[in-house]
C-alpha cells in the first residue's frame, strides 16, 4: 500500500475534521474541494456519497469520510479517513472539557460561540449552493444547463414541505418516496 497516499488521506480528512465546525453539512465544501485537488472521487460520486450517507445511520460527515476512504483505499482507507476526521474532535473535546467549566459564563466566550455559529451557517449555505449546481444543473461548453426533471422535482418537494402535516412524516417515508420517484423518472 502507498504510505504517502495513506498519510495524505489521513491529513486531508484530519484538516476537514479540524475546520468543519458544525457537523456533517459543514464538511461538504471541504469534500467538494477534494474533488478538485485529488482523483479520490468525482463531484458526481460526491453527490452519490451524500445520498448514501443521508440514507444510512450515522453522522453525514463520518459516513462520507468512510465512503471516500473506502472508495480510494478499500477497508483500510475507510478506517484511515474516518480516524483522520474524528481525531481533531476528540482532541478538541478533551481540551475544551478541561477549561469549559471555568469560562462558560464569560461574555467573550459566548460571543465567540455566536460568531462560530454564524460562520458555520455561511459554510453550510455555500455547500448548499454548490450541491444545487451539481444536482440541478449540467456543465456544458456554454455554461450551466438546467436539468429540468431535477429542478421540477426540487420545486415539488419544496412546495410539499410547506404543508405542516407532510413535514411530520418520518424521514424514511421521504427516502422511500424519493427512491420510487427516481426509479420511475430514471434520473
Amino acid at each position: 500500500m502507498n504510505a504517502a497516499l495513506i498519510l495524505r488521506m489521513f491529513w486531508e480528512f484530519f484538516k476537514i475534521g479540524l475546520f468543519a465546525v458544525g457537523g456533517g453539512p459543514a464538511t461538504l465544501p471541504y469534500l467538494m474541494e477534494l474533488t478538485e485537488r485529488f482523483d479520490w472521487f468525482t463531484m458526481k460520486e460526491l453527490t452519490n456519497m451524500i445520498a448514501v450517507s443521508e440514507s444510512t445511520p450515522g453522522p453525514l460527515g463520518l459516513n462520507m469520510a468512510t465512503y471516500a476512504g473506502f472508495q480510494t483505499l478499500g477497508n483500510f482507507g475507510g478506517l484511515v479517513s474516518t480516524l483522520g476526521l474524528v481525531l481533531p474532535s476528540i482532541i478538541i473535546i478533551c481540551v475544551i472539557a478541561e477549561f469549559f467549566a471555568r469560562f462558560n459564563k464569560n461574555p467573550k466566550v459566548q460571543a465567540a460561540f455566536k460568531a462560530i455559529r454564524a460562520a458555520v451557517t455561511a459554510i453550510i449555505g455555500a455547500a448548499v449552493i454548490g450541491l444545487c449546481k451539481v444536482s440541478l444543473f449540467t456543465q456544458t461548453d456554454l455554461g450551466l444547463r438546467p436539468e429540468w426533471k431535477s429542478c421540477l422535482l426540487c420545486v415539488i418537494v419544496l412546495v410539499l414541505l410547506q404543508n405542516k402535516n407532510l413535514k411530520k412524516l418520518h424521514p424514511f417515508l421521504w427516502f422511500v418516496l424519493g427512491a420510487a420517484v427516481g426509479l420511475v423518472l430514471r434520473f
